[in-house]
């Protein structure tokens, strides 16, 4: 390894680590790593790819339950759906990508998680997206929407799997550093899961896919650093996606997993061939050679260390069961895929490499897995607000006004503008229109009557509040989005965005929302399988507002008997499920109307959550209502604006009892529903056994929006109101 130059200090500091870390390295080796072995740890002992920050505090996540088959440490999670059939989903961020460059950066996060899921072995069937822009006034936010949604759509609708949920939210807070979260479902047999540790030595290691280029080199680097003044010089460090060679890799997977010679199998995402060889071989606790002169190439002359960090996409990497070379050959060559097999396995426990017939790189592989850095970050406990007292704030002055501003806002507005570039019918499985209103997207499990339902979820200004109410009310939305349509929860992924944790009230805000987070799944029966930590989500030091997303599934066993909030008739009644206080502190009413950022969140109640949602499950199984929205953002007033419009049926709201008008309206208490049914009594009394807060507060019929002496609106003017803002502000017409 003479010829490789050993970069010291210097480059270490320049490849991310730290002065620390490059001394452990160097314990660890007895040595000085050469720019080859340097690049390898830079990467894998990146925050990205080692959580070096997170790992300790992530293992107090509930990860195993009845239906639980594989939870995190591998490149997704699945879940048991019954009659030998998995569910295999994940998120995962591309954050950093995505504000250098909007259009590739978010269409190869969309390839990337799609490559996790069919990694294990299942077909994709559903994409959805978390997105966090900042506020609309900043003039960079118009170009990053459109970049982002277009990536979205651009790769998901060439690979032919659709989009069928998501959620987007604006804030001044994302304005240096948007959130661009991606999920992926898939299916699989229960019997044909596919798993990435090395069986054993002497296997051969092929290559398949797209061909080699120096696209992507350190974007998990990237991706573990701050921003400053000098980010937009990083775009060479964003990938360059190719949704038809994605179709084609996995149709050439699926095959071959098919085929039964796959022993291991591993998507390149984060570190390309760095981290898929690595972490193969260190789950399997075996050793790797590797010949990158045999590496599929599309630029002439490149190095082993750009091989080695190259992010080019659509990209796999196998192990095969031995003499299966020929038969996976001819799979590849049939789907016209570059392949190779570039190496072995070894009992060796150490990753060799050749290039130009010279080692380039001879590591023991446990200082870049099991053996990377851990640390216990000090953090300290976030500061809390007071509760705010709805009794303390005046009534608007023009309840109808306020009502349509909340409607028009840019968290509330119609995303209609975004969903409509996604194609969402795409294998004909996708059972709710996303404009005929549903908390949750239903996918039929094809060719059975059973659906898998999808949501994700999170209020960042909730936990910005208090990460630890702020992280259960992220789970605890999850839950009853799904419980809305009539799905049981079987499991969460999620993805942490935070700023940087060396600051110990960041570190503070990570450590109290896992918490939160935690305990809302051990009380609501719903592990964590899956999920991603993106970290460093700051720029010239200001940090995002914490974003713990959650992805959640679950079932219907029954297709048929599934609820929307685009099912409202007339003449039939509104009822609210769920105990109502008034909770203002951290609302959209409170920011959207008097400019106010403060007060604490609305307290979630687990237990009362897990009554609500069971009960809600069993009035929709019993047939006694199909039209049912949880509430959220905005309370009430929102969530019956959101059921007359999408079911194009007006409706009035009853007196409030109990509470103050504005806290009735506009608050945003947790673990309420809104249903609407035809027989009241049956559902008072199904709700009086479970224990549940149930109240009638209306009733359908008409075409206006009312509330006893408050506002009378029409369905066109809230509608007008609802479906403008996005629209106008992307063609330029409104702020």
């Amino acid at each position: 390894m003479t010829s490789i130059p050993v970069p010291g200090l210097a480059g270490a500091l320049e490849s991310g680590l730290k002065p620390e870390e490059y001394a452990l390295i160097v314990q660890r080796l007895n040595r000085e790593p050469n720019a080859v072995e340097l690049g390898l740890f830079s990467v894998m002992w990146s925050e990205h790819c080692s959580y070096k920050s997170s790992r300790r505090h992530l293992r107090a996540f509930p990860t195993h339950g009845k239906v639980v088959i594989q939870g995190p440490g591998e490149n997704a999670g699945v879940v048991d759906i019954g009659d030998g059939q998995a569910c295999v989903f994940k998120m995962e961020s591309h954050n950093h990508p995505s504000f250098i460059e909007p259009y590739q950066g978010a269409a190869t996060g969309v390839g990337g998680i799609m490559r996790d899921v069919f990694t294990m072995g299942a077909r994709p069937i559903a994409l959805l997206n978390a997105l966090r822009f900042g506020d609309p006034a900043d003039p960079r936010t118009r170009r990053l929407v459109s970049g982002v949604v277009s990536g979205i759509g651009g790769y998901g609708n060439c690979v032919g799997v659709p989009t069928v949920g998501g959620e987007v939210n604006f804030h001044r807070g994302y304005n240096g550093n948007i959130l661009v979260n991606a999920m992926c479902v898939g299916l699989a047999q229960t019997d044909r899961i596919f798993y990435s540790a090395a069986p054993g030595p002497n296997l051969p290691v092929v290559y398949f896919g797209s061909k080699t280029g120096r696209d992507g080199i350190h974007g998990a680097t990237m991706a573990s650093a701050e921003f400053d003044a000098e980010s937009e010089a990083k775009r060479p460090t964003v990938q360059v996606g190719d949704p038809f060679a994605e179709k084609l890799l996995i149709e050439a997977t699926l095959e071959l997993m098919a085929s039964g010679a796959v022993a291991a199998i591993q998507d390149m995402g984060a570190a390309g061939l760095t981290s898929s060889s690595v972490e193969m071989a260190g789950k399997g606790g075996v050793g790797l050679e590797l010949n990158l002169d045999r590496v599929p190439q599309r630029e002439a002359g490149m190095s082993a260390y750009e091989m080695m960090l190259s992010e080019s996409q659509e990209r796999m990497l196998a192990i095969l069961v031995p003499g299966r070379e020929a038969d996976a050959q001819a799979i590849f060559t049939r789907w016209g895929l570059d392949a190779a097999v570039i190496g072995r396995t070894t009992e060796t426990g150490r990753i060799v490499l050749t290039h130009g017939g010279e080692v380039v790189c001879d590591l023991p592989l446990a200082p870049l897995t099991e053996d990377a850095p851990l640390y216990d970050r000090p953090h300290t406990a976030p500061v809390l607000r007071p509760r705010l007292d709805v009794a303390d704030l005046s009534p608007p002055a023009d309840w109808g006004q306020t009502l349509l501003t909340l409607i028009a806002s840019p968290d509330l507005a119609s995303r209609r503008w975004i969903y409509e570039q996604y194609d969402r019918h795409v294998m004909a499985d996708s059972l709710e229109e996303s404009d005929t209103g549903a908390d949750a997207a239903v996918v039929r499990v094809h060719g059975t009557t059973k659906a898998v339902a999808l949501t994700c979820d999170c209020t960042p200004r909730y936990v910005a509040a208090d990460p630890y109410q702020g992280g259960m009310q992220a789970v605890a939305e999850a839950w009853r989005n799904l419980c809305a349509v009539g799905a049981t929860p079987l499991a969460i992924t999620d993805n942490l965005n935070f700023g940087n944790p060396e600051k110990p009230e960041i570190m503070g805000q990570i450590v109290a929302a896992i918490a939160g987070m935690s305990q809302a799944c051990r009380a609501l029966d719903f592990p964590v399988v899956s999920g991603n930590v993106s970290l460093y989500n700051e720029t010239d030091g200001e940090a995002i507002p914490p974003t713990p997303v959650v992805g959640g599934v679950g079932l219907l066993a029954d297709a048929a008997r599934r609820a929307g909030y685009g099912r409202l008739k007339p003449g039939q009644s509104l009822v609210l499920l769920g105990e109502s206080r008034g909770e203002i502190g951290a609302s959209l009413y409170l920011r959207e109307i008097l400019g106010r950022e403060d007060g604490a969140p609305p307290p979630v109640d687990l237990e009362a959550e897990r009554a609500a949602g069971v009960l809600v499950r069993d009035l929709i199984g019993a047939g006694l209502t199909a039209c049912v929205h949880d509430l959220s953002d905005g309370g009430l007033a929102i969530a019956a604006v959101e059921m007359a419009l999408a079911s194009r049926v007006g409706l009035g709201l009853a007196a409030p009892e109990g509470v103050s008008a504005l806290g009735y309206l506009f608050g945003e208490d947790q673990g309420r529903y809104l249903l609407a049914c035809d027989d009241v009594e049956a559902v008072r009394a199904r709700a009086a056994a479970a224990g549940v807060a149930c109240a009638m507060v209306g009733e359908a019929g008409g075409e206006r929006v009312r509330a006893a002496g408050l506002f009378d609106l029409p369905l066109d003017r809230l509608r007008e109101a609802h479906e403008s803002w996005l629209p106008a502000y992307m063609s330029g017409a409104a702020a």
